[in-house]
């Protein structure tokens, strides 16, 4: 699975790039992810990017050269074009639906944001699907971007070592139950035991008490999942 990362901070990345997970799939080769300066395309002695709105309006815009540019250079750089990612508080939701989708791409390219955003052109002329991670606004698009490759990274065969992982995750292949709690040692911490059923080594008991769990935690904290539309759609 290859990502390509369009930004104007690529140096955000350096640490998390370096992370336990990620960091083994890459060097596994299960993952490649490609960091590309948006800069790099600008024009001018001063390599400008961004510029005020026409029309007057808050902060700046990025020009439509440098981004547009940076996109028609980068693709071309792998035999998958792949699917072009716009980060925007205007796109559509992420969820784990879309992760499992994008995970089948081969190849995803995330074009990140700043400022007040892209001038509307880089959107004409690149098609790109925008993608928001929430109704918030962020600095940037790079911690979406990040976002996108977690949850989309750990769908990657071979990635989690466990094969049942990401299947059994809460939203995971149309799951609309959270999952369940779970435990570990020591069997008592600060007068906390673990359930007596998960202690019991019969399992179907204890796979009876994780969907009672899962729904029962569905329901107090999520009870817009267990109705008759999928609050996806």
């Amino acid at each position: 699975m290859r990502f390509d990362v369009l930004t104007l901070f690529p140096e955000i990345f350096s640490g998390y790039l370096g992370q336990s997970l990620l960091k083994l799939a890459i060097d596994r080769g299960l993952v490649d992810v490609q960091l590309h300066n948006i800069r790099d395309w600008a024009k001018g002695k001063h390599h400008n990017v961004d510029d005020r709105p026409f029309g007057g309006g808050p902060g700046m815009l990025i020009m439509p050269g440098p981004a547009v540019e940076a996109v028609e250079a980068v693709r071309p750089q792998s035999d998958n074009p792949g699917r072009l990612l716009l980060l925007t508080p205007q796109g559509r939701r992420l969820d784990q639906r879309m992760a499992e989708d994008l995970s089948q791409a081969g190849r995803i390219l995330l074009l990140c944001g700043r400022y007040e955003g892209f001038d509307q052109r880089v959107t004409d002329l690149l098609e790109p699907e925008e993608v928001s991670i929430g109704d918030y606004v962020l600095n940037g698009g790079e911690v979406a971007a990040m976002t996108i490759i977690d949850a989309v990274v750990r769908l990657v065969p071979g990635v989690l070592g466990d094969e049942e992982s990401s299947v059994q995750d809460s939203f995971s292949r149309g799951n609309r139950i959270l999952e369940h709690a779970q435990y570990t040692r020591p069997r008592e911490y600060r007068g906390l035991g673990v359930p007596e059923v998960l202690l019991s080594g019969n399992h179907p008991d204890i796979a009876a008490w994780r969907e009672r769990d899962a729904r029962e935690r569905t329901e107090q904290r999520r009870g817009d999942l267990l109705g008759d539309k999928d609050p996806s759609e």
